[in-house]
């Protein structure tokens, strides 16, 4: 883990040139798919909505079309069904100038902690950005795999 994180941040500072990579800092909205195990069980469904805010810091930045990103994305699931299921993320992982994004980082919930690997597209409109994301935590002991599929956007035009 340690040797692909270094080479991710090696990899990021030496392709950093000149790219206008949008800031998608913002609210996200999203659909979880949680696998049988039980999570699923104890809430009787395998389906969950979530809603959010995502914030993010710029690292290896010098401006080129690669940039490295840490995101903090703070979520509630469940409340369409009255629960209130929190979850923090902390991903870091890079932008490119086309919009990809990937990433990986520690996941905290009420099922406990474990891994996040996020991919996605930002798609832009004039001014408007719509982020979107696919992200999996894989389950442990039991618990089920969470698969979600988040949405954001934001008026920014900033780097």
């Amino acid at each position: 883990m340690k040797k692909i994180l270094l080479t991710l941040a090696l990899g990021l500072t030496i392709l950093s040139a000149n790219a206008q990579i949008q800031k998608l800092a913002g609210p996200r909205l999203g659909l979880t798919g949680i696998t049988n195990g039980e999570i699923s069980e104890e809430l009787e469904t395998n389906f969950l909505t979530q809603y959010g805010w995502q914030w993010e810091s710029r690292f290896a930045d010098g401006g080129g079309d690669v940039v490295g990103v840490v995101e903090w994305v703070v979520l509630v699931a469940g409340m369409e069904q009255g629960y209130f299921l929190p979850s923090v993320s902390s991903i870091i992982g890079a932008r490119t100038g086309n919009g990809m994004e990937y990433g990986l980082g520690p996941n905290l919930s009420l099922a406990g902690i474990g891994m996040v690997f996020s991919v996605g597209k930002n798609f832009t409109s004039g001014n408007l950005n719509l982020p979107i994301n696919l992200a999996f935590v894989p389950g442990r002991d039991g618990s089920g795999s969470r698969i979600s599929i988040m949405v954001g956007f934001n008026m920014s035009n900033s780097k």
